[in-house]
Formats: C-alpha cells, sequence, structure tokens
C-alpha cells in the first residue's frame, strides 16, 4: 500500500466566508439569504461537486491508461438532504446526504455495455465515490 496525505485547511472569516487553503485556494460561502455574502460555493455543493469532478478525471485517466479516444465526460449529480436536522430543528435523521445520484454521459466511440462496463471502472476507482459509500474514520480534535 502506498499512502499519501492530502492536506487542506480552513480559515473562517467575516460572516460564512471560510477560506480553503490548498493547491488552488477558494472561497466556500453561503447564499445571501442564509446570511452570507455568496462570494463561493456553500459547503453541500463543495461536497457534491467533488464527485463529479473525481468521476471525470478518474474516466480521463482510465482511459489513458487504456488508450480510449475519450472526447468527453459529462456527469450531473444531486443529492437530497434533511436541512431540518443540519439547521437544529428535528433531533430525527441524519446531518448528511440521505442519497446521491450520479448520471454520467460518456462520449467515446464504445458500445452501452461498453460504457457501462468503463463507468463501473470509474465508480470502483474513484475516491470520492468510495468514501461517500464506504466508511471513513474522521477524528476531529482541538488544535
Amino acid at each position: 500500500m502506498a499512502l499519501s496525505t492530502i492536506t487542506v485547511s480552513a480559515v473562517m472569516k467575516d460572516s460564512f466566508r471560510t477560506e480553503i487553503n490548498c493547491s488552488n485556494p477558494f472561497v466556500i460561502d453561503q447564499p445571501v439569504a442564509a446570511g452570507g455574502k455568496n462570494e463561493g460555493p456553500n459547503p453541500l455543493e463543495v461536497f457534491l461537486s467533488s464527485l463529479p469532478a473525481c468521476i471525470c478525471a478518474i474516466a480521463r485517466i482510465i482511459a489513458m491508461q487504456r488508450g480510449i479516444a475519450l472526447r468527453g465526460v459529462e456527469a450531473h449529480v444531486e443529492g437530497d438532504i434533511d436541512k431540518g436536522f443540519l439547521l437544529g430543528k428535528t433531533t430525527e435523521g441524519r446531518a448528511g446526504f440521505v442519497a446521491i445520484r450520479a448520471n454520467v454521459k460518456i462520449d467515446a466511440d464504445m458500445t452501452e455495455a461498453e460504457k457501462q462496463a468503463f463507468l463501473h471502472d470509474v465508480e470502483k476507482r474513484c475516491p470520492i465515490a468510495d468514501n461517500i459509500a464506504g466508511t471513513t474514520s474522521i477524528t476531529a480534535q482541538l488544535a
């Protein structure tokens, strides 16, 4: 096993503005209606967007490894979440997404069966899909 550690950090600023420090820093915020300034996507959008981005990246990696002329991939993801729980309006349910759906279009000279098998391989190798579907230990501690 060849483990690598990926590191990111966040610093909360005014209101809901959170500055993310990573290879390409960006801002996460909330919409104005939720008390933010809409200076970036909200955390749920960032979380969900990591899945289609990873699907596209892994598809490109697999296509390059196999010599497949992959013209493009489009991935549309949607997730269902109980905002009542995360806002503290109920204690029943859970904070996370209860269902996530990904619809993927593959533009390549492949049959539907080949595209389905390719997508299956992408899903198996996608670390984001793996983390969403599986259990990963998370430790939060005071610094």
